[in-house]
Formats: structure tokens, sequence, C-alpha cells
């Protein structure tokens, strides 16, 4: 509760409404089964409502989920008809998340890592430029494969560098392009074009392994792969040799396997930024959700339209294959 709810916005949660159990633990079976039928609203880490669930529940307005994705335990057509909205947290990992994918760009484009272990080693180049690898990313050539959330709060804190910045995004609609002014491009052009790709998508069954060992065969010598979402989303054995070559410079926060076995070859590498799952890990860093929640359920009691959590479309959701959970953009 403390990781999603700030002490102010948890008082004013437990003022406005009345919080059954709100505890750090599952709620147990006789619990909800008596709250059930006079419940408004279901927040949970994966919260499961069946069409028979539903007959139950005549109050039900809102289910919302609180680990980053919609999960496949919730029958959205049934909800759909009976007109209970589904929401997602996932906006609201977007402020730590971005400033972390800021950070690993910056880091990677400077060769930052790569001349603090040339230090440690007394191996390290003095006003030495490395024009091959190193850039700035004022005026960069930005790609983002994927263009939700994360990928428009990144887009905010880039502003200042003034980048060329393009998109590939299946999921997006014409109001969203003309909104974000983010020209969209095919996978394979935006690759053969990006200085510097950041892999923000969220994981579906149709994107598994995107970024194929041929597509990062596309990209430009030395250019920086930002991997900020699911390692999903790419052939990780393909972009561990492919940065192990020195073809890339790769920067992750995400692995295939979590925690990542010691003898994984990318662990050797030294022209790497490895970050162990934890570009939100920091204090206060998903109380953004917290704030949401209360937002949107005053909004839903008080008739109003908008939502800052993300809302589920029944006919665009997918699921994502092994997780339990269903993908939308991030």
């Amino acid at each position: 509760m403390a990781e999603l709810f700030s002490p102010a916005t948890l008082t004013a949660l437990r003022q406005e409404f009345d919080v059954i159990w709100g505890k750090d633990e599952p709620i147990s079976d006789a619990v909800f089964a008596k709250v059930w039928p006079s419940a408004s609203v279901l927040i949970s880490a994966t919260p499961s409502v069946t069409r028979n669930m539903l007959e139950y529940a005549p109050a039900l307005r809102a289910v919302i989920e609180v680990s980053g994705a919609f999960p496949d335990t919730i029958d959205y057509q049934a909800c759909d008809a009976r007109g209970v909205e589904i929401l997602s947290c996932s906006p609201g990992f977007r402020q730590p998340v971005a400033e972390m994918g800021l950070a690993m760009a910056l880091a990677g484009a400077r060769g930052l890592i790569t001349e603090h272990e040339a230090f440690q080693s007394g191996g390290e180049g003095w006003l030495q430029d490395n024009p091959e690898t190193d850039f700035s990313l004022h005026g960069a050539r930005i790609g983002f494969v994927g263009f939700g959330q994360i990928a428009r709060e990144l887009t905010r804190l880039l502003a200042p560098f003034r980048p060329d910045i393009r998109a590939h995004d299946p999921w997006l609609t014409p109001e969203d392009v003309s909104r974000f002014d983010v020209p969209l491009y095919g996978l394979a052009e935006l690759l053969q074009w990006s200085r510097c790709l950041f892999i923000t998508a969220a994981p579906t069954l149709r994107n598994k392994a995107l970024i194929s060992a041929d597509m990062l065969a596309l990209l430009p010598d030395h250019a920086l792969v930002v991997l900020l979402s699911r390692a999903h989303l790419v052939d990780f054995d393909a972009l561990t040799v492919a940065a192990a070559a020195g073809r890339i410079r790769l920067a992750t926060d995400v692995f295939p396997v979590e925690p990542l076995p010691p003898d994984h070859p990318v662990r050797k590498l030294s022209d790497v930024i490895l970050s162990p799952h934890r570009a939100a890990a920091i204090q206060g860093g998903r109380q953004l959700i917290g704030d949401m929640i209360l937002t949107d359920l005053k909004a839903i009691f008080a008739g109003e339209c908008g939502r800052q959590l993300a809302v589920a479309d029944s006919s665009r959701v997918e699921l994502t294959a092994g997780t339990g959970n269903a993908g939308l953009p991030i």
C-alpha cells in the first residue's frame, strides 16, 4: 500500500471511500465473499473477474489492476457489456521509468560506463574523442519501438535536446499521431535510421522477439539500444552477440530471466549498461499510481469522463505469452 499511495493520498482515499481490506496481503476468501455483492470497485495486483462473478456484483463499476498490465483473469467482454470499466496502473510508471531511460541514454551516448571502467584499470583516454561510439543527444536520431506512456514521457524529457524523434507503433490512432507530432515508420525503416533506439512497447503474443537478429542487423554500426519495457520484445541472445561484437552499445533494465543467471554472457561484456529491473524502484516512484487511482475514482462516482489510468478496450487487449498478463501500450 505504501508503494502505491503516499500518506496524504491514502488518508484521502479512506476518507472518501469505504476501503475494505487494503492490506499488504491477499484478502481472505471469506471476507471477499462477504463484501463482493456490495463492492463498487475491485483494486488488485491481478484481479479476477469472470462472467459468473459479475452476476453476484450488481454494484460493481470498475476494476483496477496495479501490476502494470491488463491480466487475462478478467472477462473483458462481459465487463464491457455490464458497463464495468477496466483500468490499468501502467501510466503511473511513466515518470521513474522514463527518467531511467534518459539516464541510460545519456550514459550510453557519452560512453560514461566505458570510460569509468577504463579509469579503474588505468586505461582512460584523457580528452579523447570516440567518434564511432559516442554521440550527443542534441539533434540525435531517436527511434521508439512502442509509443505509449513511457515513450511519451521520454519525449517530453528529451525535448531540450531537440532530437529528431520517430516511432513504430501499430497501436497508435490517427488522433495520437497528430497530438504528439511524432511520425510513424515501418519497423525496418525505423531501425535503419535510428542512432538511439528505445524499446518501450508492451509485450503481446504478436511481438515476441519482434527485434530479431535480422532486425538488429539493420541498425547503424554503434547504435545505442535502450531496452526498458520487456526482454520479450527482443531476441536477447542476438542482442548480446551484437553488443559483444561491438556492433551496438546496449543499455537494459530488463532480462529474459530475472534474476539473470550468473553465467549469462551479457554479464561479461564491458561496453554495456546493466540495471536489475529497477527503473521504477525509487522511494515514492510508484505513488503516482495512487494519485491516479484516487483521481479516477472521484471521476467515476461523479459521472465524469476522462481517466488518468489506462482504459481497457476489449477489442484491442492481447494476451501476453507465458505471463498470465495481457498487453496494451505501456
